[in-house]
């Protein structure tokens, strides 16, 4: 009897255990098909555009979509030089990424390692408000308000936003030039001399950052709808992603590191700016391209803000002009360009549309290989 019961209870044992691993298998076989659905959808948006895409490389070559500056795309004979949304594109990521860039990172530094924990975590939510808000309300806000604001008072606001952006990163440059001239110095007034070149540095930074918003506050904006005023929305839409990419890097970089720098008599600004910031630079880099991102990909704002002049404005770095982006273009001419479809001007689209995806899959690869490195080297 007792053999009996010992082998219904192994066979027991058996079946759950057979049970558990085909439940087991069952779940990875759902996640890998949705894993594999995810990847199939990018190449089938990668062979569609390309299909399309093709065509017109076949039709007018790569010459002058590539370096051509006249785009008519309905006049006869047409032209279809994309430089100048190329250009346009460039620009305000850019400036976007002037924005973006230091505020983002800056606060990055603040929510991991000078906030207090209370504190950020009530202030991390309203960051990423900024990025549930439709891109389509901040070109509304720009067009409506952000636009006629830069036309009647530009150089107060162009004064006051060099101020905001600039002060961080010249505060932070003096700090690490300072600290770098003072190791040159004798070791005995080492450290009253690197009080003093900072102090200096930090003090010529700002004289020169007033010296140069002065002079940007008597510029006179004649159009509120240009490179500037999208340059500004971009870089906001793009701080909540720069923000969170960069806190988890800087958070990855642990309290050893921090603790270590302490221990060895190193002020919280010394460790931030000399261990925490460089043993975090790749997943900062990767915030940065997936921020860039971000503003490549924008279509509301441009196409709303931008004043959508097809020309490279001038001087190139000229941000009060009109311009207009490749994403701008596509959502533009997308409704006309459907009524001749198979035509130059139809593929054309899909040949701009084919640069954009190829630009971020690249950016992409190029922040993974970046937040990968960072995890290998923190361990």
């Amino acid at each position: 009897m007792g053999d009996v019961n010992l082998r219904q209870s192994r066979l027991m044992q058996r079946r759950a255990s057979r049970r558990r691993r085909l439940a087991a298998f069952a779940g990875e076989g759902l996640l890998f098909l949705v894993t594999a659905a995810s990847a199939l959808v990018i190449l089938f948006i990668f062979y569609y555009i390309c299909r399309d895409a093709l065509p017109f490389f076949r039709l007018r070559g790569f010459k002058e979509f590539f370096t051509g500056r006249q785009w008519y795309p309905s006049r006869e004979p047409a032209s279809f030089g994309a430089l100048p949304m190329f250009f346009g594109t460039g620009l305000v990521t850019l400036g976007a990424m002037i924005v973006a860039g230091p505020m983002g990172v800056a606060a990055a530094v603040c929510l991991s390692d000078i906030l207090p924990f209370g504190v950020r975590q009530a202030v991390k939510p309203i960051i990423e408000v900024l990025a549930a808000i439709p891109s389509v309300a901040y070109g509304f806000f720009a067009l409506v308000v952000f636009a006629p604001l830069l036309q009647e008072r530009g150089g107060m606001i162009l004064s006051v936003g060099a101020l905001l952006v600039g002060l961080p990163l010249a505060t932070l440059l003096a700090l690490v030039l300072g600290d770098a001239l003072a190791m040159r110095l004798p070791h005995g007034p080492r450290a009253a001399g690197r009080l003093g070149l900072t102090a200096l540095l930090v003090l010529g930074a700002w004289a020169g950052l007033g010296v140069l918003a002065a002079r940007l506050s008597a510029v006179e904006i004649s159009s509120g709808r240009n490179a500037l005023n999208v340059s500004i929305i971009l870089g906001i839409m793009a701080i909540p992603t720069v923000v969170s990419v960069s806190e988890d890097a800087l958070f990855a970089v642990g309290r050893e590191l921090r603790e270590a720098s302490y221990g060895l008599g190193a002020t919280r600004a010394e460790t931030v700016v000399k261990v925490v910031i460089p043993a975090a630079r790749s997943g900062i880099l990767a915030a940065l391209l997936l921020g860039a991102m971000r503003a490549v990909g924008e279509t509301m704002v441009v196409w709303m803000a931008s004043g959508n002049a097809a020309h490279i404005p001038e001087p190139w770095y000229n941000l009060l002009a009109p311009v207009r982006t490749l994403t701008a273009t596509i959502a533009g001419d997308m409704g006309e360009a459907d009524h001749v479809t198979g035509s130059a001007r139809y593929h054309v689209l899909f040949a701009m549309a084919l640069c954009l995806l190829t630009f971020c899959f690249i950016c992409n690869l190029v922040s993974e290989w970046a937040m990968r490195r960072s995890k290998a080297k923190l361990g």
